[in-house]
């Protein structure tokens, strides 16, 4: 069941300067919402980002098709989503070319700065933490054993249907028995995680290091987040500034 939850976008960017302040926009509520669970995106969120997402779609798609469906879709080409369409054979080998690059990314798997530390926070105030991803199962029990910081549940693409669509988080919610609106998405793509958070009537967080997304984006989309970061340090002191985290 899709709990929705009408609410004031809120923009927390950390700006570069000494202090390294969050700013806030176009707060126009005192009053705080419960939060009981966070689920993250990993590859980009929770994992620093070592795949050549640009390589691999090259790889998979050829350079002519590659640049036609980049000018088509200036979000992000969705390349699960497109090989679907494809013969079975043509499927296989997409896969294996998308395999083999997960498998360079596993083998030089790093933690984000700043997670493992959430997470504590997190299991301090007893607030639930879950995960899905587009990678693949094998891929998360790798991030699991190697940094001994569990999610649970933790859902990879064996999960169908994937992000965007928001049966992953409502998933977890309803395993949860915690509604979308007491729950946030955090994750490092504007198309698959904040689709996925904002469909399901969840929180949304959109972590964004490099400046990549700016107001143009969420226009064109159509998708704005409730919250955005430059690091995942910044969402300890956002969560407990704008939401009730009792038990």
């Amino acid at each position: 069941m899709t709990f929705l939850l009408s609410r004031t976008f809120v923009s927390l960017t950390l700006r570069p300067s000494s202090s390294s302040s969050i700013s806030m926009a176009n707060l126009t509520t005192n009053a705080k919402s419960r939060l009981r669970g966070v689920v993250f995106d990993m590859d980009g969120t929770l994992t620093v980002p070592v795949i050549d997402f640009a390589a691999m779609y090259r790889s998979v798609l050829g350079e002519d098709e590659y640049k036609r469906i980049k000018a088509e879709s200036p979000t992000g080409i969705d390349i699960l989503h497109h090989i679907e369409s494809w013969s079975v054979d043509k499927q296989q080998k997409a896969y294996e070319t998308i395999a083999d690059y997960e498998k360079q990314g596993i083998d030089k798997l790093q933690i984000m700065p700043g997670a493992a530390e959430l997470c504590g926070f997190l299991d301090s105030k007893k607030i639930k933490r879950g995960l899905i991803t587009r990678n693949v199962k094998k891929a998360i029990d790798i991030f699991h054993q190697r940094f001994e910081v569990i999610f649970t549940p933790a859902l990879g693409r064996e999960f169908r249907p994937y992000k965007p669509n928001p049966d992953p988080l409502l998933h977890i919610c309803s395993t949860w028995d915690i509604p979308p609106n007491e729950v946030m998405m955090v994750g490092d793509s504007l198309k698959d995680d904040i689709a996925c958070g904002k469909g399901a009537g969840a929180f949304t967080c959109l972590l964004d290091e490099t400046g990549r997304y700016g107001p143009d984006d969420f226009s064109v989309t159509g998708l704005h987040p409730d919250f955005k970061v430059d690091s995942l340090s910044k969402i300890h002191n956002l969560l407990e500034t704008n939401f009730d985290l009792s038990p």
